[in-house]
């Protein structure tokens, strides 16, 4: 996994772009891998570009990653794509598998046991999509780096 820093003119590191692209075979080891690839990219942007990352933002881009990459291997049949990249004040994590179908969030079901990842992705991303390949589709959530002063993850609005 390597930084791709965009703009090599004397930009100064936040206003670069930072992202990373790795290609996972979907087998059981997968998640894992996607976890702490995403940690050392966080890592790496603290560390390399001095951008900040809040402790929510490090652990909610990890389940995020998790519930992501889990479907992705559990419901698409192949490799999955991980790109990660920052985008203002926001990492994008975006999953690509070979599955046309579009993931549907379920009605709330206390007695549901599982099938609650597409709920927890929506419910901690400040955005989402979800939108159809030419092969699969490609799935999209926004995260804030930062937290707001009270410690809401900033830009997302109170429930």
């Amino acid at each position: 996994m390597e930084s791709v820093p965009v703009g090599e003119d004397g930009v100064t590191p936040q206003a670069q772009a930072v992202q990373t692209t790795v290609a996972l075979d979907g087998d059981g080891t997968c998640i894992a891998q996607a976890r702490h690839l995403t940690a050392d990219f966080l890592a790496g942007v603290q560390a390399e570009h001095g951008l900040p990352v809040s402790e929510r933002a490090m652990d909610v881009t990890q389940l995020v990653v998790s519930e992501l990459v889990t479907n992705a291997c559990k419901y698409a049949p192949g490799p999955v794509l991980m790109d990660l990249r920052i985008a203002g004040d926001l990492l994008e994590v975006v999953v690509w598998d070979s599955d046309p179908v579009l993931p549907v969030a379920r009605a709330a079901d206390a007695g549901r046991v599982g099938q609650h990842g597409l709920e927890i992705v929506m419910a901690l991303a400040q955005g989402f999509e979800a939108q159809r390949e030419p092969v699969g589709k490609r799935i999209t959530a926004r995260i804030a780096m930062l937290d707001a002063p009270d410690g809401a993850p900033a830009g997302r609005r109170p429930q």
